[in-house]
C-alpha cells in the first residue's frame, strides 16, 4: 500500500513551505547560539567567540558570513588601524530572538525528560550491542 504526501493547510506540501526556511536556519548547529549571542547589540568576533564558548575561529566566521548572507546578520567594517569589525543583528536577525527564547524556555523546562529519554535510548542501544555477534571466532573454533 502506498502512501501520498499530505500538504499542509494551505494546500501546498511541507517540503515547500516557508516554515522550513525558519527550521533549515535552525538546525544549523551555530545559528541560534550566535544569533542569541548577538541579542545585546553588536560584537567583535573574538568578543562574540568568548562569550559562545566551545566555538573555533573558523566555525564562528563560517556561521557569521552565512547569517550575513542570510540577511540574519551585518557586518561593520571600521577604517582604523589596526582594522575593527563587528557583528550585529539585522531587524530580520533580531525577529528572531522571540522564537529563540520561546525555544530556549522549551529547553529549560523540558530539557531533563529530554536528556533522561536520550539516556535510555543509549542504554538501550549498549543493550543491543551486547547481543549482536561481532562475527569474531576464537582460535579453537577455527581448527
Amino acid at each position: 500500500m502506498t502512501t501520498t504526501p499530505h500538504p499542509s493547510p494551505t494546500g501546498r506540501f511541507l517540503a515547500d513551505c516557508r516554515a522550513r526556511i525558519g527550521f533549515d536556519l535552525l538546525t544549523r548547529t551555530w545559528t541560534a547560539v550566535v544569533i542569541f549571542g548577538l541579542r545585546e547589540g553588536p560584537r567583535r568576533p573574538g568578543e562574540l567567540r568568548a562569550a559562545i564558548g566551545g566555538i573555533s575561529a573558523k566555525v564562528l566566521n563560517e556561521t557569521l558570513r552565512r547569517l550575513e548572507d542570510d540577511g540574519l546578520v551585518e557586518r561593520h567594517r571600521y577604517a582604523e588601524a589596526p582594522p575593527r569589525v563587528e557583528y550585529g543583528l539585522t531587524a530580520l536577525g533580531r525577529s528572531l530572538l522571540g522564537p529563540l527564547e520561546a525555544l530556549g524556555s522549551w529547553g529549560i523546562e523540558h530539557g531533563d525528560a529530554v536528556v533522561e529519554a536520550q539516556e535510555r535510548a543509549e542504554n538501550r542501544d549498549e543493550r543491543t550491542l551486547d547481543c549482536i555477534p561481532t562475527g569474531r571466532h576464537h582460535e579453537t573454533d577455527m581448527e
